[in-house]
């Protein structure tokens, strides 16, 4: 069990602000101090685009970071995040306009450093980080060489129209409600389908991603539902028709469904909307299934061929892509029932998923489904490509047999795959996502070699979704080795260069690296580690955040490696070979390749080395050469991406090598340089297995909110729920007391057990404090699956505020003297960061207002980050309002603030200050203070 007492304790970094220097607001020993800010430019100061807005008077807890974007920023599926330096702040709320995010936070931003950080799926979106990538651009080296030539052409091309001619319609039901929405969501759906097709056909479901949800002749309305009057819905759904209609004409029913009503609402939400996906899927799935029992159905679905829903694929884009994979894993493992919007019986069968730029805020894909994820090599939304975590995240979790796919798009964007997302194509707004405000890039700009127009895009992303639901729910394997690292191509997406690795399938584990692999001439490295310049990554590469490296919600995170190796010469006595020694033998028998999946550096060329492999009794075997590429790339895109290699197994039979008992792979550098990141290997055959459903425990964290008590030691634990069969095992994160460290155990579950427990230890009292929380994250590793992936238990305050009373000190005073004031709780806070907000209120009555140049002018610097000139009243420092914040410590009652002044040779009246308590909005709660300053000559 893991424990946490209440202690409170204020920040490192506010405490270190309570050093008084001349001229500030000093603290009355022992026990007052006040919180400053920095002058502009000083360490700490916050850049031009970010402000700090001071708790309200009296409040307990932190102001808020607010973020201004010099645009509007589209609404995406990306979440954004604040960051200092690699810390993660928070996910800040945006307001109607999308141009500001404000975060509350619990400490002062003077202690967040000066490298604040707005990212949104590993992309920089504040002014700093855009004149970094402006900055980029302009040094960027001419373009790369433009990869290799397609791969041989596939047998079959699976994005040629079929037979079949097709019939479209619609059909709108009731709207339903989904546990933690307050608007129901509609259930709207667009249908296509094939005419004069034999017997039941498969089914294929479309759900998109977030996206703006209304709009009218001057713009988005962004997510807002039901629209308002005077706009309309964007029809989101109906974006994926020219793929609907290529599947029904080879077959398919198709159905694309609307999702706005979540798109308005899943930001309030833990998950983000997944779980609310996954039940709007599937209770479109119920309905099909009772229609399909002779239910009565609507026009649209009578017209359409009759649907096989034991033969279903489930089509997500964004938001939707993690919607679809917590659909099919809700379908094999029922997911807690106050959490799910479906409670019925399962009536279909799931048979793959597409996944198109997806999210993955859980990491927690379905293990025993099929999948094929699309990754855009220009998607500027979801731009660090996480969606490969559906492929990396699936090994071990369930099944092997299940083939988890991955396409990786070069020159496609995010949003072009749908229609309606898509500029020209559409009467609602629309972008390139992508976009120029960087500058120009070399790679994905419109215009670039590899950038792919919207319609050349379309026809890729349709022949691999065709090609995926000729695989997963029709059977043929003739279309596989268009999606499983074979290489091979298919004219209909020409002229997009589409790469592809996968697991799963027929592939037999060799070296899937972890602490327990030797290795020697490179090593084995933590792919999220705690700083960008350690582990997978060095000072020589840029700081990346994308793929098999995009991190999660806690870093370090363990349980993550791949084996990472570099040379910078090769002479022909050899490089030492990177040799990975695995702990127990394994067997590759009956395989017909080794399948290595490796990164490079992008823009490389040339990077070669020779494969071996040695068994337990010392024969080795050089079994052929690779060569990879790096992929097109600049500091602007994803593309430390795995290229799949494969070499046979041929001359280890020859040369007697014992394919059951393989201790070694060997890597041996024929380049004269180069830099490579191994993610696996696999022994590989030909052909698609069928898939076996595993018996899978099934892990749930949940919310629990309780109040603290006026005495007595109480113990909460995260809720969790364990469902499903079997045993497996979880990793379970847990963040220190301190929040500084997270604490990664293995966990092993079984339903009925109680293996997992996180729990916060609270003592009750009468003093007003700050709520606290304990959060736990959980990500399935071996013969496990994950719905819900975040828990906390949140302790609330249940003491009433005290109250904050202000009172004269030394308020007359001749210039060069300091007006001071006197501020007093009403009774001691058991909270570290219990301020008052301090304004300069404009003077009244026509008496002359204490200036800018009349006060000390590193105080004016430090409380306001301004200078004497121009000079101007002490209230109109800022242009919006004027006002510092005074912080009690824990136990204190009473303070001092200060107001220094200077003397000058100038004759001049009697100049007033009037000071009051602010709420956070900026509003006085009390009466007013004056400040007289007299004249010294």
């Amino acid at each position: 069990m893991i424990r946490v007492t209440r202690i409170v304790t204020a920040a490192a970094a506010v405490l270190a602000l309570a050093a008084a220097t001349p001229g500030t607001a000093t603290a009355r020993p022992p026990d007052a101090r006040a919180v400053t800010a920095p002058a502009p430019g000083a360490p700490g100061a916050l850049p031009p685009d970010w402000r700090w807005i001071p708790p309200a008077a009296g409040s307990a807890g932190g102001g808020r970071l607010v973020w201004t974007a010099p645009e509007p920023v589209p609404v995406g599926d990306a979440r954004i995040a604040f960051f200092a330096g690699e810390r993660l702040l928070g996910h800040p709320r945006a307001d109607a306009a999308q141009r500001r995010f404000t975060l509350e936070l619990g400490e002062s931003p003077t202690g967040l450093g000066d490298d604040l950080r707005v990212i949104a799926a590993g992309r920089r979106l504040d002014a700093a980080g855009r004149a970094a990538a402006a900055a980029e651009a302009r040094r960027q080296s001419p373009p790369a060489a433009p990869p290799a030539a397609p791969g041989p052409v596939n047998a079959v091309d699976p994005g040629l129209p079929g037979p079949y001619r097709t019939v479209s319609g619609e059909y709108t039901l009731p709207s339903v409600r989904l546990p933690g929405y307050p608007t129901a969501v509609e259930m709207r759906g667009t249908v296509v389908s094939p005419v004069g097709a034999p017997g039941k056909r498969p089914v294929a479901l479309f759900l998109h991603g977030r996206h703006a949800t209304c709009y009218n002749a001057k713009g988005a309305a962004p997510l807002v539902w039901p629209c308002p009057r005077g706009t309309r819905p964007i029809l989101s759904h109906r974006g994926y028709l020219h793929t609907q209609k290529l599947l029904a004409s080879q077959g398919h029913v198709t159905v694309s469904i609307s999702a706005n009503g979540i798109n308005a609402q899943d930001n309030d939400t833990m998950d983000l909307g997944a779980q609310a996906r996954s039940s709007l899927v599937r209770l479109h799935l119920a309905r099909w299934a009772a229609w399909s029992r002779g239910g009565t159905a609507p026009d649209a679905v009578r017209r359409a061929a009759p649907a096989d829903l034991s033969r279903v694929l489930l089509v997500g884009h964004s938001r939707g892509g993690e919607g679809v994979n917590r659909a099919a894993l809700d379908s094999l493992h029922r997911p807690p029932a106050a959490e799910d919007g479906y409670h019925g019986p399962v009536s279909w069968t799931i048979r793959g998923t597409v996944l198109i730029g997806p999210t993955i805020f859980g990491q927690n894909p379905a293990p025993d489904v099929p999948s094929l994820t699309l990754l855009p090599g220009c998607d500027g939304d979801v731009s660090n490509l996480q969606g490969q975590i559906y492929v990396d995240g699936a090994r071990g979790s369930g099944s092997v047999t299940a083939l988890h796919s991955a396409a990786y798009l070069m020159g496609a964007n995010h949003n072009y795959f749908n229609s309606e997302w898509t500029p020209g194509q559409t009467k609602a707004p629309a972008e390139d996502d992508f976009g120029s405000f960087d500058g120009p890039d070399r790679v994905c700009s419109p215009g670039a070699a590899p950038r792919l127009t919207a319609t050349q895009q379309q026809k890729a992303g349709n022949t691999y979704i065709a090609a995926a639901a000729r695989l997963f729910a029709g059977g043929d394997d003739r279309v596989r080795p268009l999606l499983d690292g074979s290489g091979r191509s298919a004219p209909s997406a020409a002229p997009a260069r589409v790469f592809t690795h996968a697991v799963g399938g027929h592939r037999t584990p060799v070296v899937v690296p972890d602490p327990s692999v030797a290795v020697t001439g490179g090593s084995v490295c933590l792919q999220i580690p705690a700083e960008h310049t350690s582990g997978c990554q060095d000072r020589d590469t840029t700081d990346w955040n994308s793929a098999h490296f995009a991190r999660w919600k806690v870093t370090p995170e363990e349980g993550r490696y791949a084996v990472t190796a570099r040379w910078a010469a090769w002479s022909r006595s050899g490089t030492p070979p990177v040799r990975m020694t695995v702990p127990d033998p394994v067997s590759v028998a009956g395989s017909e390749a080794l399948a290595l999946r490796i990164a490079v550096p992008p823009n490389t060329r040339d990077n070669r080395m020779d494969v071996a492999v040695t068994d337990t009794s010392g024969r080795r075997a050089v079994l052929g050469g690779v060569r990879i590429d790096g992929l097109p790339g600049t500091g602007r895109i994803t593309a430390h991406w795995a290229r799949e290699v494969r070499v046979p197994l041929t001359a280890a039979n020859t040369a007697g090598v014992d394919l059951r008992n393989i201790r070694a792979l060997e890597l041996v550098p024929r380049s004269m340089r180069g830099q490579i990141w191994l993610m696996d290997a696999w022994g590989w055959r030909p052909g698609t297995p069928a898939v076996q459903n595993s018996e899978l425990p099934r892990v749930d964290l949940g919310m629990l909110t309780v109040q603290e008590g006026d005495a007595g030691v109480r113990t909460y634990r995260v809720p969790v729920t364990v469902s499903g069969k079997g045993s497996g095992q979880v990793r379970l994160f847990v963040p220190t007391p301190d929040g500084e460290q997270v604490v990664s155990e293995l966990v092993t579950v079984a339903p009925g057990t109680a293996a997992v427990d996180v729990s916060i230890t609270v003592e009750g009292n009468t003093r007003y404090g700050n709520d606290l929380s304990r959060t736990a994250y959980v990500k399935a590793v071996r013969n496990a699956a994950v719905g819900s992936d975040r828990g906390r238990v949140l302790v609330e305050n249940d003491d009433p505020m005290p109250t904050i009373s202000i009172v004269p000190v030394s308020d007359s005073v001749t210039e060069g003297a300091a007006l001071t004031w006197r501020l007093s709780l009403s009774e001691p806070v058991d909270t570290g960061y219990f301020a008052a907000n301090i304004g300069i209120a404009p003077v009244t009555g026509g008496s002359p207002e204490l200036s800018t140049r009349d006060v000390d002018p590193v105080w004016l610097g430090e409380q306001f980050w301004a200078s004497p000139s121009p000079e101007r009243p002490l209230s109109k420092t800022w242009p919006a309002y004027t006002s510092f914040v005074a912080e009690f410590p824990v136990g204190g009652t009473e303070m001092d603030i200060t107001v220094p002044t200077v003397a000058d040779a100038e004759r001049e009246p009697v100049e007033t200050v009037t000071l009051a308590l602010l709420d956070e909005d900026g509003n006085g709660t009390g009466p007013e203070v004056r400040g007289t300053v007299r004249d010294a000559s």
